[in-house]
């Protein structure tokens, strides 16, 4: 099988959300495969099933005077920041190439993230307990999955050279006391952009989850199947974020 990714350029949170829906939907149906969305977020703050609202440090006002839409989603974990300078993938796929099973399919994204990491030479690692892949005790991607119908959606957040203040306005996927780091702060004038750092990780995730190759397609084939899948839904699964 073939993995499509696709850059969707700026996207609104909240049209992402409906795209993925409409994804899973048409996956679910054996009406397309399995794809990898990169879209561009502005600022916004999302809370997973499992959040806790002390997750949130920043009060509502503090949120409308720097512009950050804070949305609750139906994936696992916690509270975590997306915008510029952070590359989010959100991976459609059918969780039957991977036995069903949540917790190896989590496994198989860290490893991709790993891999993706040690090309520009950062050593990546798991930390026993946490979801997400670490650098030298500092967090620098975070993971967060929610499966409808054995069909995955949500994905991944890294961290290659967003504005890191932003995560003082939360504790990370609840984590109190960890420090957040990206490829930037590591490998300063050396870190890719984030058009490098796209290509090489839809190559790394292509290779961990067991592909046979890697398409990009045009954002404008992703929202055609998603439009004509709408409205299709079924049983949910959680899985853990971090």
């Amino acid at each position: 099988m073939i993995l499509s990714a696709c850059h969707l350029g700026p996207t609104p949170y909240r049209e992402a959300l409906a795209l993925q829906e409409g994804l899973v939907s048409a996956r679910a149906s054996g009406t397309t495969g399995d794809w990898l969305l990169y879209p561009d977020h502005s600022p916004v703050l999302t809370i997973g099933r499992g959040g806790n609202p002390e997750s949130l440090i920043a009060d509502a006002a503090t949120l409308k005077g720097r512009g950050i839409e804070l949305f609750e989603v139906a994936r696992g974990g916690d509270v975590t920041w997306h915008g510029p300078g952070q590359l989010v993938g959100y991976l459609i796929a059918d969780l039957s190439r991977h036995g069903r099973d949540l917790h190896r399919f989590l496994r198989d994204l860290e490893q991709s993230l790993i891999d993706a990491l040690a090309a520009f030479g950062v050593a990546g690692e798991r930390v026993a307990g946490r979801t997400g892949v670490w650098v030298e005790g500092e967090k620098i991607a975070s993971i967060g999955v929610a499966v409808r119908r054995w069909v995955s959606y949500h994905g991944f957040a890294l961290n290659v050279a967003p504005d890191l203040g932003f995560f003082d306005l939360i504790h990370p996927c609840g984590l109190r006391g960890i420090h957040m780091t990206s490829l930037a702060r590591r490998l300063e004038e050396k870190a890719p952009t984030l058009a490098e750092a796209r290509e090489r990780v839809a190559v790394a995730v292509a290779a961990a989850m067991g592909y046979e190759g890697l398409a990009w397609k045009d954002p404008a084939q992703a929202r055609r199947l998603a439009e004509e899948a709408a409205g299709e839904s079924g049983p949910r699964a959680e899985a853990h974020a971090g």
